[in-house]
């Protein structure tokens, strides 16, 4: 039977300490490979698809264009003053529902 005296024969504080190296040494790797990570997430781009081009597009021109035709409320006005506009119900009602139709497709 082997007796220690004094922990001659155990190693483990030796053990610990280049362990505790080596570990440190692992954590300084992980900690530079994760700011170089961030470093390249920090590139950010964008990139539009063709849908969201021409939906631009659209909203420029739409931007353009007068909000209200004031010569088609004027002509309109004066003919519903002067008894002039007269309303096709069928023709409504088909305009209408052609309408619903398209809102349903969307």
């Amino acid at each position: 039977m082997a007796i220690n005296i004094n922990n001659m024969g155990n190693n483990t504080p030796i053990k610990q300490k280049i362990d505790n190296q080596t570990q440190v040494k692992q954590d300084a790797v992980k900690t530079a490979a994760t700011s170089e990570q961030a470093k390249s997430v920090r590139q950010d781009s964008v990139s539009l698809t063709p849908q969201a081009k021409q939906l631009s597009e659209l909203q420029k021109k739409a931007s353009d264009e007068p909000v209200v035709n004031q010569k088609k409320i004027d002509e309109l006005k004066k003919a519903i003053a002067s008894g002039e506009y007269k309303i096709n119900p069928e023709k409504l009602a088909a305009n209408i529902a052609d309408f619903e139709f398209e809102l349903n497709k969307a």
